[in-house]
């Protein structure tokens, strides 16, 4: 049960820091702009997919309702899929989102796990 719940937070504490650092570079560093525009992407495409990553990363952390916390998980698997495909068509190194993949996945497994421990008092 405390094993459990030790991976669950390393792992979720992982994906929403790594997430709110992508979101800052989102708005901050004109790079990852010049990056969207060279595979074609609108430039409010960046400021849209920040503001989901910021958001879903404080969803993963926050004590919020469980619904909204599984909506932040299929939006992270979403994101990383969608990473992961981009990076393969456009021949960029694209391990940086199938490892997300991997820990977002160990995040949700110990989420559903850490849900089903009865709150014993």
């Amino acid at each position: 049960m405390k094993r459990d719940k030790i991976i669950y937070w390393v792992a979720t504490g992982l994906i929403s820091a790594g997430m709110a650092m992508s979101a800052v570079m989102y708005f901050t560093n004109p790079e990852v702009g010049d990056g969207f525009r060279q595979i074609g992407f609108p430039p409010f495409f960046k400021t849209i997919l920040g503001t989901a990553k910021l958001i879903g990363a404080i969803v993963l952390v926050a004590p919020v309702w469980n619904r909204l916390k599984e909506w932040a998980y299929a939006g992270f698997l979403c994101t990383f899929i969608g990473a992961t495909w981009v990076h393969l068509e456009t021949h960029t190194p694209f391990m940086g989102p199938v490892v997300a993949l991997a820990i977002l996945a160990v995040s949700y497994v110990f989420w559903t796990r850490v849900q089903s421990i009865p709150n014993v008092q």
